[in-house]
């Protein structure tokens, strides 16, 4: 997003956590052209100072402990973040700058065990993990601050998107650097927990430009995804294929990484955002 930004014209400035180890590796070829500063979404002091000083005309939330497995494992601290992080940037924007544009990076998780194929903007939310809880917070939140104090609030739904910058903790990350490295010869196997669950892939480079472009227009909630859905294995067998590999004699399914309440198909349905927006996925699984 903050590329995409730059390349606009726009005087980008972003939060980074203070730490004992820097994680700015997406962000370093950047240097020089983007402002940061530091804070983190715990912090309401720190964000009402960081938006009094910007007065930033638009803003974008992607803050979130995003695992969704090891959100079980961290509830608290994932609720806090994720869901009332977003609580405290809303906060923070309306005291400081009322006017200015908000969107919250929303997820496909919200819908969990889902209560229609495709899911739509309208789907009722059923969400089985603390990560997809904190998101659908945030979302009524935003939603509720757009109807109460008429803030300019744009909640986008978007399904699970990849690129290089994808973290190695992420299946995608994870089937795709392993198999390099069995290609290699430098690794025999790759653990993973689900084969069957199904998702609706697209390109995070993509949404970025249509986040972007919805933000420029009224506010409201916005589905981006492709429409279709494709499995673990199947992305797991294309991996493979594209290395010329077999993957069964290379794949182990470890039960302990499963999440305890699984999501087992997603699939979006981009028509508002299509007619709305203009939107029109050019890149697919």
């Amino acid at each position: 997003m903050a590329d995409l930004l730059v390349e606009k014209g726009y005087d980008v400035h972003g939060i980074v956590r203070r730490s004992s180890t820097s994680n700015t590796a997406n962000i370093e070829h950047l240097e020089g052209k983007i402002t940061t500063h530091f804070g983190d979404l715990s912090d309401s002091d720190t964000l009402h100072e960081i938006v009094k000083k910007v007065q930033p005309d638009e803003v974008y939330n992607f803050a979130a402990m995003s695992q969704v497995r090891i959100s079980y494992d961290l509830p608290v601290f994932t609720g806090d973040i994720t869901g009332l992080g977003f609580a405290r940037v809303l906060e923070a924007v309306r005291s400081q700058k009322p006017d200015a544009k908000i969107y919250q990076a929303c997820s496909s998780e919200m819908f969990g065990k889902v209560q229609e194929i495709p899911q739509r903007e309208t789907t009722p939310f059923y969400p089985r993990s603390p990560y997809g809880c904190a998101k659908a917070y945030a979302f009524y939140l935003g939603r509720s601050y757009r109807e109460g104090y008429g803030m300019k609030i744009y909640n986008g739904i978007v399904f699970n998107h990849e690129s290089p910058r994808r973290g190695d903790q992420f299946l995608s990350k994870k089937v795709v650097k392993g198999a390099i490295r069995i290609k290699k010869g430098l690794q025999q196997m790759i653990e993973l927990g689900n084969l069957d669950a199904k998702r609706d892939w697209g390109s995070a480079k993509e949404y970025a430009y249509w986040i972007w472009k919805m933000v420029q227009g009224e506010p409201d909630d916005f589905i981006l995804s492709t429409g279709e859905t494709h499995s673990v294995e199947e992305f797991v067998v294309e991996t493979f294929n594209q290395l010329g590999l077999g993957w069964q004699d290379h794949i182990i399914i470890d039960t302990d990484l499963k999440r305890p309440a699984e999501v087992d198909y997603l699939q979006g349905d981009y028509s508002k955002a299509k007619r709305i927006l203009g939107y029109e996925p050019k890149v697919k699984f």
